[in-house]
């Protein structure tokens, strides 16, 4: 096990926001890697995360085992299952850096207009979960999560403009991610990351991941379903500004 001190310095408050993020403040786990990767190699850090999301989201999707919909994961799950195939094969061809531009720009534009759309005089109407789109962004979640642990914008691009009911929203989040987590299992085993050490220092972490997930189910069901969508809107233009500083300090 990890003894530094420095290391549990950083990775205290990365899992606490990793927490946070599974209970429902979508986006605050993007910040999770970076804190950890300051004191040990980004590699390492995500094999130490990934036990972690997996105990956590057991806490999540137990909070949310009633409001979750089921066509929206299982079409996001069966293009996340390519997806994070696709991103495995290309691994040492793609940049995450590249990625992660990408996924910033994206996503930035995307909250920004949704968020004027919705201030217009006549607001969108919810667009209905789709087979085409679902596969697509499922597809998009899966690469994108494996490649730079981006998932999480891709997922809601496609579902926030459904306008479904907040718990509705954060469920289908934790299920979806919480198999896309055990999806990633054997990948990570294939390049040799699951060491004791590694494993080790994440089980003495669960206890700081479970209090901080329950945190954060417990603030997001203090806070109205349009507050929710408007701070998501907010958290989705700062994740994506924080992807583009990432991607594009690496490539300029």
């Amino acid at each position: 096990m990890i003894t530094n001190p420095l290391f549990y310095a950083a990775a205290i408050p990365a899992v606490t926001l990793m927490g946070l993020a599974k209970g429902g403040f979508s986006g605050l786990g993007l910040l999770s890697l970076p804190l950890m990767a300051l004191v040990v190699s980004p590699v390492q850090a995500a094999a130490i995360t990934l036990p972690i999301l997996i105990v956590q989201d057991v806490v999540s999707v137990w909070a949310y085992r009633y409001t979750w919909d089921k066509r929206n994961v299982a079409l996001l799950v069966a293009g996340a299952v390519s997806g994070i195939l696709t991103g495995y094969l290309l691994a040492a061809q793609v940049s995450d850096a590249a990625i992660k531009l990408a996924v910033g720009v994206i996503s930035v534009a995307f909250a920004i207009r949704r968020m004027m759309l919705e201030r217009s005089a006549t607001p969108p109407e919810a667009a209905p979960a789709d087979t085409p789109r679902g596969l697509f962004w499922g597809w998009v979640t899966g690469f994108t999560s494996m490649i730079a642990h981006a998932g999480g914008p891709p997922f809601q691009i496609y579902v926030m403009p459904q306008k479904l009911p907040r718990d509705v929203f954060v469920g289908t989040g934790a299920v979806l991610f919480a198999l896309i987590n055990w999806i990633k299992v054997p990948p990570y085993m294939a390049l040799g990351q699951f060491t004791t050490e590694n494993l080790t220092t994440a089980a003495a972490l669960f206890p700081v991941a479970i209090a901080s997930t329950w945190a954060g189910v417990l603030l997001v069901r203090r806070v109205s379903g349009q507050g929710f969508y408007t701070a998501v809107y907010i958290l989705l233009v700062l994740v994506g500004a924080k992807l583009i500083y990432d991607g594009a300090g690496v490539l300029i």
